[in-house]
């Protein structure tokens, strides 16, 4: 494992999370109404001077439009961020997964295209460590029944789509086959900003042994206070409350370590 796989697991991480469409960050509520914001590697690189632990990128609209991940898009972020960063969307095979982390990304993941081959998973993990591949999952709640015992369903194509899958046993199946990290979104909080999804968080952070970062729904420090006093997730995935200004990356993790709540410090300063 890594240094920066091993470091995740002693203290809990902040990441921003940039959705790009068109070589722009985007954002909108519940999947619908995206507006754009700025560019991804000027806003990626400001968030990694400001002592983010990581980011995520994703390229929103490569699979609807069948095209790989934006390559050289990845290289430009590489060169202005020295933080951990994942990237997501057209990610349909090994040999993508490959180009994307040879273009300077230290993790991959993959949403849809894991619920419909999930052997991508295994392949992934063998050909360059499990610590590179990362389960996007996204989740709502339908009701509990027999088919769907824990009362979230996993859906894919950006939410548009059930598959009649169980969301905490998929995390189980994912973390068998190989998986280091589970992305859960919460479909139901997603850019509502009232808070994550605490229930289906930890319901998944308990099934499973990989760290899970928490998705959707953080609109305020005290939505990640409790995100970590309430569940077991390992990381709280933000986006709006710091992409629109309403809180700083540097705010957020001094409120975090003000509540007990252990963070990784900026190298070389303080939070």
């Amino acid at each position: 494992m890594g240094f920066f796989y091993l470091l995740s697991m002693l203290t809990k991480r902040l990441i921003v999370c940039l959705d790009v469409r068109n070589r722009k960050v985007t954002k909108g509520v519940k999947f619908k109404g995206n507006i754009d914001i700025g560019d991804p590697v000027e806003m990626g690189a400001q968030y990694s001077a400001d002592g983010v632990d990581e980011l995520v990128f994703y390229d929103i609209t490569a699979s609807a439009e069948n095209r790989p991940c934006d390559m050289e898009m990845i290289r430009q972020i590489a060169k202005r961020v020295f933080i951990p960063f994942a990237v997501g969307g057209g990610i349909r095979n090994l040999d993508d997964m490959h180009q994307a982390l040879l273009a300077g990304a230290e993790k991959v993941s993959v949403n849809s295209l894991a619920v419909l081959h999930p052997e991508i998973i295994a392949e992934g993990a063998k050909a360059f460590g499990r610590q590179c591949i990362v389960l996007g999952m996204d989740a709502k709640f339908v009701g509990v029944s027999e088919k769907i015992p824990s009362g979230y369903e996993v859906f894919i194509r950006g939410g548009r789509t059930p598959m009649g899958i169980d969301a905490v046993q998929w995390a189980k199946k994912a973390e068998e086959l190989g998986v280091g990290e589970i992305c859960l979104n919460s479909i139901d909080a997603d850019g509502v900003k009232g808070g994550y999804e605490l229930n289906i968080t930890d319901m998944i952070a308990k099934a499973v042994q990989v760290p899970v970062i928490a998705s959707g729904g953080a609109g305020t420090p005290d939505h990640i206070i409790d995100l970590f006093h309430k569940t077991s997730a390992d990381a709280a995935l933000v986006a709006s409350m710091v992409h629109f200004g309403d809180y700083t990356v540097p705010g957020i993790k001094k409120a975090m370590l003000d509540a007990g709540i252990p963070v990784r410090k900026k190298l070389g300063g303080d939070v």
